[in-house]
């Protein structure tokens, strides 16, 4: 995604939502392509809290996987999963899970809505917009451009498919994307949990598809 015509000035964000948008920038860069050695050192030398949190777990397993992994292992592994010769194991687009074939509704109605937002397509990018990837980097664009209509977009194009994905993300042999998986899930789950009821105060409603 190409945030160019968003011209407005991002306000500061706070640590919570600064946060969130780096987990979504984290995840859309996994799931769009293998992590580099670069990438892996940096999630291998992670800390994580020790709490009873819902990401603590997941956010250990994944950092515990990539200790053990190696970038060219890994793009075997991207691309067994979430690219294939035809079909991966999984398929991260919103068409696919909500209407069951590639390029159909739920695609027609995301596109109206970024165009109302001002957010374009990246003209180097091969994947449609409603590539899971891509996704998680509008949300994190609208986190940090503060954005009133950040709710109401990830519960119009997130949340009716993107746990359903991830989980079966989280289910592949693969130790590493199976941590990425479960990683997502959790925090998908704590996102419609924290903008739920934001998104129904929301007085722009997005397309439904």
């Amino acid at each position: 995604m190409s945030d160019t015509v968003m011209q407005q000035a991002a306000p500061e964000l706070d640590d919570l939502h600064a946060l969130r948008a780096d987990v979504y920038r984290l995840l859309a860069r996994l799931l769009h392509e293998p992590p580099d050695a670069e990438l892996l050192a940096w999630l291998a030398d992670l800390e994580v809290e020790d709490d009873a949190s819902p990401l603590a777990g997941p956010w250990r397993g994944l950092v515990e996987a990539s200790r053990h992994s190696r970038p060219q292992t890994l793009a075997r592994e991207h691309f067994r999963h979430l690219i294939g010769v035809i079909q991966g194991d999984v398929t991260p687009y919103a068409s696919w899970y909500r209407n069951g074939e590639l390029m159909d509704q739920a695609l027609v109605a995301l596109r109206y809505d970024l165009k109302a937002l001002g957010i374009e397509r990246d003209a180097q990018a091969h994947d449609p917009e409603d590539h899971l990837a891509a996704l998680c980097e509008t949300m994190a664009l609208l986190i940090e451009a503060g954005s009133p209509t950040e709710a109401g977009f990830f519960m119009t194009h997130l949340a009716p498919w993107a746990a359903t994905c991830l989980t079966d993300l989280a289910g592949v042999e693969s130790t590493f994307y199976s941590g990425v998986g479960r990683l997502g899930r959790a925090f998908i789950d704590r996102e419609e949990a924290l903008l739920a009821r934001e998104a129904a105060q929301e007085p722009v409603r997005l397309v439904e598809p």
